[in-house]
């Protein structure tokens, strides 16, 4: 592209897409090469009946201006996660676990919490069944039990965590069965675990303390999918259900939830829309606070939107531009009887609100955001997007939950702010080694600056963390 240095507009213009037409089959073919397959331990040692895996992630980052209204300063962190598991298959028996050892080494200033540090735990525990034709010929069957991590649909309510330093973990009973042509159907009920330590003094030094199921909270689930409809679309429905009570170890809000939803999805493919649309509601009991002063029931009514369109160009870098909006109600008067904002339980947010961690400042509670979303993928091994999105509370008189910043006379306004985000990453062996470097920047709007607890300074994250995997 030297040759268009100092052209004029319309010449540069011209001349773009002229060489567009010539490098276009290149790029997707460049793109679209079939990658070469990761190295796995296991293959190498040719043993059919065993599986095993070992991941371990360094990520540095750090936030300028931290926008919580308890911690005025900087934060900075060093976090180290290393994922070990093993699976023997005899077949139709499976039998699984995996350790995970999640430390950090943070300035005093960083408010260390269970999302940054779990050291050396077990992940998961189980046992399961793997068959096919067990139901109706041609099906397939999978149940496992013990201690597991779970991925629902969107991912939006029940995810196992992926950028977050720590990942959640549950116990129970999981069944998942799909028929010959392609319906789905899921169903769950599990009681989460909670991980310890969770003091920060004990999490800053890497005590070591066994995670513990929380007896006192069931988390249900009843999931299915159809067959795809024509053109691609799927469509899913499903409903969650969530019932705790307050206990010493765990203080909870005393939920006692179901969310029923539905998602209509179009994956992302060169030259076609595509398209996402997920709707939740939120039923039950709740509680205002998890203090175990607070008896006081109240009636819970939420819900959550959640819509996304896009298109992906057949060019150079194959771009996708996508615009995007997510709602999620808040509680519009902190003195009557009804909770109205949004639980979004144990769902994961970084793959659409932004970089956790350290940072995490968009939430799935009490929001109203639209946005836009730029990726391109410039090599099959190089990929980076650029996201922009405006962020009002749902409702004023709410909190901006992530922040722990609230007015409750609504006179500060609802605007929260700005929010730029950045990510390039580069899979120098695809599966085996990976560098990503990112970033976000938020501006403050009416309320982060004028309600109580906030502040004026706009808070910077930028992180670079290598991942490597066998």
């Amino acid at each position: 592209m030297r040759h268009l240095i100092g052209c004029s507009a319309l010449s540069c213009a011209v001349s773009l897409l002229g060489s567009a037409g010539s490098v276009r089959a290149a790029s997707r073919d460049a793109t679209a090469a079939e990658a070469p397959a990761p190295w796995r331990l296991h293959e190498v040692l040719g043993v059919p009946w065993l599986r095993f895996g070992l991941e371990h992630r360094v990520r540095a980052e750090h936030l300028r201006h931290d926008f919580r209204s308890a911690n005025a300063g900087d934060a900075t962190a060093l976090s180290f996660r290393t994922l070990l598991s093993a699976e023997l298959r005899f077949l139709p028996f499976v039998v699984g676990a995996e350790a995970q050892d999640s430390r950090v080494s943070a300035s005093r200033t960083t408010p260390l919490n269970t999302t940054l540090a779990d050291p050396l735990d077990v992940l998961q525990a189980w046992a399961g069944l793997r068959g096919s034709g067990w139901l109706w010929a041609g099906d397939s069957l999978a149940v496992t039990a013990g201690r597991m991590t779970l991925d629902l649909g969107s991912r939006r309510l029940v995810a196992r965590n992926e950028f977050r330093n720590t990942i959640s973990s549950f116990t129970g009973l999981d069944l998942q069965w799909t028929s010959s042509a392609g319906d789905t159907a899921r169903a769950f009920a599990v009681t989460p675990v909670l991980r310890l330590p969770s003091e920060p003094d004990a999490l800053r030094r890497g005590a070591l303390e066994r995670d513990r199921e929380n007896l006192d909270a069931l988390l249900w689930a009843a999931w299915v999918q159809p067959r795809p409809l024509p053109a691609g679309v799927v469509v899913e429905a499903y409903v969650v259900g969530l019932h705790e009570r307050d206990s010493g170890r765990a203080p909870s809000t005393d939920r006692r939830l179901l969310t029923p939803g539905a998602r209509v999805l179009r994956a992302p493919a060169t030259g076609e829309l595509d398209l996402q649309v997920e709707a939740m509601a939120q039923l039950g009991r709740s509680r205002a606070t998890s203090s175990a002063t607070d008896t006081t029931d109240l009636e819970h009514s939420a819900y959550a939107l959640d819509a996304a369109l896009g298109w992906r160009f057949d060019t150079i870098w194959v771009p996708r531009l996508a615009l995007q909006y997510d709602y999620a109600s808040g509680d519009r008067s902190p003195s009557d009887r009804t909770n109205g904002r949004f639980d979004p339980l144990y769902g994961a947010r970084r793959f659409e609100l932004g970089p956790t961690g350290l940072y995490g400042a968009v939430g799935r509670s009490n929001l109203s955001s639209p946005g836009a979303r730029l990726e391109v993928q410039p090599h099959r091994t190089l990929d980076a997007f650029a996201a922009y999105r405006l962020v009002w509370l749902a409702a004023k008189r709410d909190a901006w939950t992530t922040a722990g910043v609230r007015d409750p006379s609504g006179g500060s306004g609802a605007y929260v702010g700005q929010q730029l985000e950045l990510r390039v990453r580069w899979h120098v062996a695809p599966k085996n080694l990976a560098l990503e470097v990112g970033g976000a920047h938020l501006v403050r709007g009416e309320f982060a600056t004028d309600a109580p607890g906030g502040r004026t300074p706009n808070a910077t994250l930028g992180y670079a963390q290598v991942t490597g995997s066998l």
